[in-house]
């Protein structure tokens, strides 16, 4: 798995791959919206919804497109949200950019990893569990959990943990299933419970 991310990074850094590239003044003033779940700088308050201050432009894109598609396929392509693609329904590609543009360029609050899960955090985050075919998340996500934008992975430092536990639990029963090539779904689907919770409260004090 590690090298399969390095050679889909490589891939996309030698193709050239485009980035996305809206306009973040722009995209703050259509953000008022957003601001109820994610904060006005993208600094969520709240535990179940992410933080996206910071994230890489053009996941942040990907996802919003992929909200947009399941508003206009009914769930059947696409990232399903109930939220999220009632919002992005009626935004135009214009829109989709410029919000990724301003959230992108905002600087994500650091948070903090309890103590108790410094250490197996640390052992399963940067070295996996090669018994049981768990793929280190330090070979896509990096040491900080900063990813790598070109290759599309994204930044999931400082992330709240009762977001990252959601999610990776979304993977792991295949509600969510627009991760490339399905890694996520592969390696989740190993994961224990309480691997998911050592490793989001890990995630959650990187920077």
């Amino acid at each position: 798995m590690k090298k399969l991310c390095l050679l889909i990074g490589m891939t996309f850094m030698l193709s050239g791959a485009a980035v996305a590239e809206g306009d973040a003044t722009a995209g703050k003033e259509k953000s008022t919206t957003c601001a109820a779940c994610h904060g006005p700088d993208g600094n969520s308050m709240i535990e179940a919804n992410p933080k996206i201050a910071g994230q890489h432009e053009n996941y942040l894109l990907k996802q919003l497109k992929e909200f947009k598609l399941a508003a206009k396929t009914g769930g059947e392509e696409g990232r399903n949200s109930a939220i999220m693609t009632a919002q992005v329904a009626n935004l135009s590609e214009q829109d989709l950019e410029d919000l990724a543009a301003y959230f992108a360029s905002q600087e994500a609050t650091p948070g903090a990893t309890p103590e108790e899960y410094i250490e197996p955090g640390a052992a399963l985050y940067r070295g996996g569990d090669e018994e049981r075919g768990i793929t280190a998340c330090i070979a896509c996500h990096g040491p900080s959990g900063n990813g790598m934008q070109l290759a599309g992975f994204p930044d999931i430092s400082g992330q709240h943990a009762a977001y990252t536990i959601d999610q990776l639990k979304a993977f792991r029963k295949g509600a969510r299933n627009n991760d490339m090539n399905g890694m996520m779904r592969d390696i989740a689907q190993k994961l224990t419970d309480e691997d998911m919770t050592i490793l989001a409260n890990y995630i959650a004090g990187l920077h």
